[in-house]
């Protein structure tokens, strides 16, 4: 049976007389410290541990232990004599790693904090690697499968430039860049148009209406603001103003109306003073095109820093922009780092994820899509289609509901009865596979990064 308050003061009472007894006359400070050290160790032991109550006697001895603990260290850097400072050192790391009057241990419990914080951590980076690698979000559109993506360049110069070898961009980089946003049953077709604002009123007049200055504050690396002037378009009225413009037949694409040719219109300025897109950024998609500006700057302080220095960026060359942009217009991608928030009903942030030699990671470099990525081009045009067509057959069956029985009704239903049949659960065995390969995948993804 445990021992009350009343008997363990007086088994502590004991154990001091005892131990005190066999305490010399020549006796230093130090020698009395240790004899009590003896006593609270015996008695700990005897009372303390493994006890169901605690006892208030062990929570004062466990605040004595303290005390001792201090003056011991006093007398191992004082100017005592060494033999009173090896008493000292070995009574300190006795007490080390002695956790007398407490029910856990500290190493267990240290293990068991490491642990949890660990298993904490993995299954946030899983749950991570989820939202943006395995099955990232997307913009809020749907992304239709086709079989062939036609890409209409239309580059836009200040004054006329004869041939598009006299431009400052690498073709060949737009195109293979462009093209790593094809499935392998996909098709690519490249136009080139060459446009200038000196001969083109009207868009000239959409340049100049879209084109604005403002002070932007920018956060520097060492936590201090700096002003900086920067000269943007404003991509909602540059869109209004080219709308008006891709009605006309210069700006119209030969596979405008073609069900199967996904026509994609990027309009590429290239100026000469440093130039942006609302204030900071070098391409944008928008519902119906794709903007891109690039500058005669080959070092411009972007407003993002990595590993304590700004990003700087070549403004000569926004092809990975552009591609990050076109890969949003055609499928939906966004930047490695963006995922939606349920809980927050808005997008959220987590740069640890922004990596990859991929145009959809802002901070490094890299203009070919990785292979996750196309992955996910293929799932968003899945999910679209169905989507679209769990919307058709909800709008099929509820029209039958609204549809009156009749004779002559019945008869013709009965001749198409098996056909139906037979359409709808081919639908649905579809819309099964679909739910199915996206549990695997994501078990599959668990258990080998996870497992």
């Amino acid at each position: 049976a445990e021992v009350t308050e009343e008997e363990a003061e007086e088994s502590l009472q004991d154990t001091i007389r005892e131990r005190f007894s066999s305490v010399g006359e020549d006796y230093h400070a130090v020698d009395i410290l240790l004899a009590e050290i003896d006593v609270y160790e015996l008695f700990a032991f005897k009372h303390c541990m493994k006890r169901r109550v605690q006892l208030a006697l062990c929570k004062e001895l466990d605040q004595r232990m303290h005390e001792l603990k201090n003056e011991l260290e006093g007398y191992n850097s004082g100017d005592s004599e060494e033999i009173n400072k090896k008493k000292a050192l070995d009574a300190l790391k006795r007490m080390e790693n002695w956790n007398l009057f407490k029910d856990t241990s500290e190493e267990h419990h240290s293990y068991t904090v490491a642990r949890d914080s660990f298993l904490a951590h993995l299954g946030s980076t899983l749950w991570g690697s989820m939202r943006h690698v395995v099955a990232p979000s997307v913009s809020h559109r749907a992304y239709h499968y086709y079989e062939k993506l036609s890409f209409q360049l239309y580059f836009v110069t200040q004054e006329k430039v004869r041939t598009i070898k006299q431009l400052p961009i690498n073709v060949k980089s737009i195109r293979d860049g462009l093209s790593s946003l094809l499935l392998p049953s996909q098709k690519s077709m490249f136009t080139q148009h060459m446009l200038s604002l000196s001969e083109e009123p009207a868009l000239m007049m959409a340049f100049s209406m879209a084109r604005r200055a403002a002070a932007v504050p920018l956060l520097l690396v060492n936590g201090t603001y700096r002003s900086t002037v920067r000269t943007y378009l404003d991509s909602a009225i540059l869109q209004h103003q080219l709308q008006k413009l891709s009605e006309q037949t210069a700006l119209k694409g030969e596979h405008t109306n073609h069900r199967s040719t996904l026509e994609v219109p990027v309009f590429w300025f290239i100026h000469g003073e440093p130039l942006l897109l609302d204030k900071h950024y070098q391409a944008k998609a928008l519902s119906n095109m794709v903007v891109v500006v690039q500058s005669d700057v080959d070092s411009w302080e972007s407003h993002i820093q990595c590993n304590g220095r700004s990003i700087l960026w070549d403004l000569r060359k926004p092809v990975k922009a552009a591609i990050a942009a076109s890969a949003e217009y055609v499928s939906g991608l966004l930047p490695s780092h963006l995922a939606y928030s349920s809980a927050h009903e808005t997008a959220s942030e987590d740069w640890t994820w922004s990596v990859g030699c991929n145009p959809l990671s802002i901070s490094s470099k890299g203009w070919q899509l990785s292979e996750f990525q196309q992955d996910v081009i293929a799932r968003n045009y899945i999910i679209t289609g169905v989507e679209e067509s769990i919307r058709v057959v909800n709008s099929a069956i509820q029209r039958l509901v609204t549809e009156r029985t009749s004779e002559q009704g019945f008869k013709i239903f009965k001749t198409k009865e098996s056909v139906m049949v037979e359409k709808y659960n081919s639908v649905v065995n579809m819309w099964r596979r679909v739910s199915c390969w996206r549990i695997c995948l994501f078990y599959l993804f668990y258990f080998w990064y996870g497992g």
